[in-house]
């Protein structure tokens, strides 16, 4: 039986400024079993490998045609469109700001 599979598009991390790796497509797998919790050394551990497997696409339309093509159900996770506000200057000597300007 086939697992399915999860189809988005990476956001950013936190630690980064740029769009660096967000514009690639993944197909991961869901986990079949849960991970175990190794009581001698403190690991965590799973016997699923399938779940380590991450398939970058360049396309959407080419991660789906790649599950459709080997018989992979899928759910597809359309990214967020990113919110950006203009931010100028001139706006932290204003008189009346919001917020606290400090350095």
């Amino acid at each position: 039986m086939t697992r399915r599979a999860r189809i988005y598009q990476p956001p950013k991390t936190a630690m980064q400024s740029g769009q660096a790796n967000t514009h690639d497509w993944v197909l991961e797998f869901e986990p079949a079993a849960p991970r175990e919790h190794d009581p001698l050394m403190g690991w965590i551990s799973s016997t699923d490998t399938e779940t380590q497997l991450r398939l970058r696409f360049p396309t959407r339309e080419a991660a789906m045609a790649y599950a459709e093509r080997n018989g992979i159900p899928y759910d597809l996770e359309l990214p967020h469109a990113p919110r950006f506000r203009p931010k100028i200057y001139a706006e932290n000597f204003q008189y009346g700001r919001r917020e606290n300007w400090s350095h």
